[in-house]
């Protein structure tokens, strides 16, 4: 009895661990190489069950999922499982030979990060998918169309005009490439500037949809440069616009006047739409749009608003450009490389200077020059005007030391003043011009021959220039045709001489234009009339003497048609003269029979 004890203890002992061994709610979990289990795990300290020699060895044995496991039930959800190969991969690393620990027994343990333990990203492509190369576009790492992209930050807009004028830019590759190799000289510059103003990146594409980038560019209303200022909004950035430059054309300048103006809209409406809306409309256009909504109680953001046609599709234009530079392979476009680094830079210009010289010490071409330099309106480059002019960064220090080593005269030109009457086609030969060339260095109309006194830019025929050009035709440009007068409204401190100076007026002109009238504060006063106030009723244009002979009616306004109503003092007063000579001689009949 006593030898049967210690027996029977050992059997029940070797049956207890045989059946712990094969219970159905214990995972053989296989531990990868250099695994070390965790110290708070009782059971993976150093403790090794040998089965017994009858288990089938591990190798030959594929290792299967009970249908009920606590380990995986335990994990998170979000997890993913386990790959089916993962068991191969161990086997393979450890040379196909089973350890001398047959099997381990390891408590639920955290899954290791293993690199092939996540599923495939969704942006991966499918196997049976051909992956096609990057574009040239994403090749290049510094191109400036990746930091573009980096800063688009304008609120999306559900409109099907962003997908017709994506289609309208995408069949025409020609115009886009046109486009943005005009954009390389500016776009560095105007994507900096609207950065440092913590703008949205798109509005750095808004050239793009005003000019499509061209400097020279001028609409039918009047607006110019590659921004499309209005002249009289022009002026009210500083843009100035006289008879020698039009800063509506200046690169540096119309980009800060523009981006200040975008800025007062965006501060004003709150929301980047209406505020382009505004560019292109009026801020006062949107207002008056926003305020009938209110009264019918209609929204009052961009899609709500009722408005014209163009500026319905700004800014669906905008944002299809803006699709397009995101991904140009999705429309079957390649962009041109856009350099991110400055492409131009100013250099001091210290005396008066003619465009063609200052081209050709700079070693570049006048097309070249021009595009850089679109503001000034006449062969010469007045020093006055900023000092600087805007060059290819690679060839400041050429225009420098050429401009050091020239010893001959910077300017080609000179005054000449006419006579009132003088005929133009006798005067150009004089001076080795064609009259052609006359009319068009001096600004004058093409059909014009009479002068009427106006200060002339000729050639310098061999004689010392000694004319200060600040000296004459220093007046504003003339008028858009629909504006009747340019105003100002007086401030605290100005004077008919402070103004006179501001416009580049003279100031006895300005006083006899305003009658002398007392300047109060928040009173405006006329600074200069069109030269004509024209009229477009059809393809007729009358002039503003001649303008009241013409009244169109209401009902045939715009159709080149006049009114049978004659609103001309002269035509009154001759009319009624007819009426009484038409009265005496009717008397005179009446007196005969």
């Amino acid at each position: 009895m006593p030898l049967f004890r210690p027996l029977l203890c050992i059997l029940l002992t070797t049956i207890a661990l045989t059946s712990y061994a094969q219970a159905d709610d214990v995972t053989v979990i296989p531990t990868t190489a250099g695994e070390i289990s965790p110290d708070w795990l009782p059971s993976a300290r150093n403790v090794k069950i040998e089965l017994a020699p009858e288990a089938p060895p591990l190798p030959d044995t594929p290792i299967t999922t009970s249908p009920t496991i606590d380990v995986v039930a335990s994990q998170p959800e979000s997890q993913p499982p386990l790959p089916l190969n993962l068991s191969t991969e161990i086997e393979s690393a450890s040379g196909g030979v089973a350890s001398d620990n047959k099997a381990e027994f390891v408590p639920p343990v955290e899954p290791v990060e293993e690199v092939n333990a996540e599923p495939p990203p969704v942006w991966t492509p499918r196997e049976e998918t051909p992956v096609e190369l990057a574009n040239e576009t994403d090749v290049i790492s510094d191109s400036l169309w990746s930091r573009i992209r980096n800063g688009f930050a304008m609120q999306a807009l559900d409109s099907v005009l962003i997908s017709k004028h994506e289609q309208w830019y995408s069949s025409r590759p020609d115009y886009i490439k046109r486009m943005t190799d005009r954009a390389r000289r500016y776009l560095y510059f105007i994507t900096t500037e609207v950065e440092k103003r913590g703008m949205p990146s798109e509005i750095a594409l808004l050239p793009m949809i005003e000019s499509a980038f061209n400097p020279g560019a001028m609409s039918t209303t009047r607006a110019s440069g590659i921004w499309q200022f209005m002249p009289a909004t022009g002026k009210s950035f500083g843009l100035k616009q006289n008879f020698w430059y039009d800063d509506r054309r200046d690169v540096v300048g119309a980009t800060n006047g523009a981006l200040d103006y975008l800025q007062k809209l965006y501060r004003m409406f709150g929301d980047w739409q209406l505020a382009l809306a505004a560019y292109n409309w009026g801020e006062g256009s949107v207002q008056r749009a926003q305020a009938r909504n209110r009264k019918q109680g209609l929204p009052t953001d961009y899609p709500s608003l009722a408005m014209p046609a163009e500026t319905r599709n700004y800014v669906p234009k905008l944002l299809a450009i803006k699709n397009i530079i995101a991904n140009p392979e999705n429309f079957g476009l390649v962009l041109s490389n856009i350099a991110n680094e400055p492409y131009f830079s100013a250099v001091s210009t210290p005396q008066h200077i003619d465009v063609k010289l200052a081209a050709q010490l700079a070693d570049i071409s006048m097309e070249e020059f021009s595009a850089l330099n679109p503001e000034h309106n006449r062969p010469v480059i007045l020093q006055g005007k900023n000092n600087v002019i805007l060059l290819p960064v690679n060839k400041t220090e050429t225009f420098r030391a050429n401009l050091e080593n020239y010893d001959k005269p910077l300017v080609s030109w000179q005054s000449y003043q006419p006579k009132r009457g003088e005929r133009l086609d006798q005067l150009a030969p004089r001076f080795g011009l064609s009259l052609a060339n006359l009319k068009s260095v001096n600004g004058l109309s093409a059909r014009g021959n009479i002068s009427t006194g106006q200060t002339l830019l000729v050639p310098l025929n061999g004689e010392e220039n000694d004319i200060d050009f600040d000296a004459f035709n220093m007046h504003i440009a003339p008028l858009d045709v629909r504006v009747s007068a340019l105003k100002h409204t007086v401030r605290k401190g100005d004077t008919y001489a402070t103004i006179a100076r501001r416009y580049h007026v003279n100031a006895a002109q300005l006083k006899k234009l305003n009658k002398s009238a007392k300047l109060k504060i928040g009173r405006p006063i006329t600074i200069a009339l069109a030269a004509t106030a024209r009229k477009n009723w059809g393809h007729r244009y009358v002039s503003h003497r001649h303008a009241g002979r013409y009244a169109a009616t209401s009902k045939h306004k715009g159709r080149g048609y006049t009114s049978s109503k004659k609103t001309s003092r002269s035509y009154a007063t001759k009319s009624h003269s007819r009426k009484i000579v038409k009265a005496s001689s009717r008397k005179r009949l009446l007196a005969r029979r």
